[in-house]
């Protein structure tokens, strides 16, 4: 099952919460996994950060904090956004809102799946599934009647 939730902020414009959860399915699907449960929670800078000073010891702003339930080939977590981190890089990136939250959301599912972010290799290969897996997304959800 896959859940949305949003804390001090509403939701995105342009968000297509049934067509994301389709194709957060078959991303999983893709990568030889099953969905378990998982949890998509969009929230403000200031809410990350108290989450990842109490539950990380890290004090400073970030997009996305994965908190993994995996078991074996069953994918289930926690996805924590903050809405304006992403804002900040689409700007910062030139890539336009709905691309970057898009991409965020798939670098945390892809963190459940097992891809890392740590050597320079590891980095690379995740950027490559990020966008590929927004491309497919894009022109899915372009491809509509």
């Amino acid at each position: 099952m896959i859940s949305f939730q949003f804390i001090d902020l509403k939701k995105p414009r342009f968000l297509r919460m049934n067509q994301l959860k389709s194709f957060l399915k078959v991303l999983v699907r893709d990568e030889g996994k099953h969905l378990g449960d998982l949890s998509v929670v969009i929230c403000t800078d200031e809410y990350l950060l108290k989450v990842n000073q109490d539950f990380l010891q890290h004090d400073y702003y970030t997009d996305i904090i994965t908190f993994d339930y995996c078991d074996d080939d069953v994918v289930s977590g926690d996805l924590l956004i903050s809405y304006e981190r992403v804002l900040e890089n689409s700007i910062l990136e030139n890539t336009g809102e709905e691309n970057e939250f898009y991409r965020v959301v798939f670098h945390g599912l892809l963190h459940l799946c097992g891809y890392k972010d740590k050597s320079e290799k590891d980095i690379l290969l995740m950027r490559s599934k990020e966008n590929e897996y927004l491309t497919k997304f894009v022109s899915r959800e372009t491809n509509k009647d």
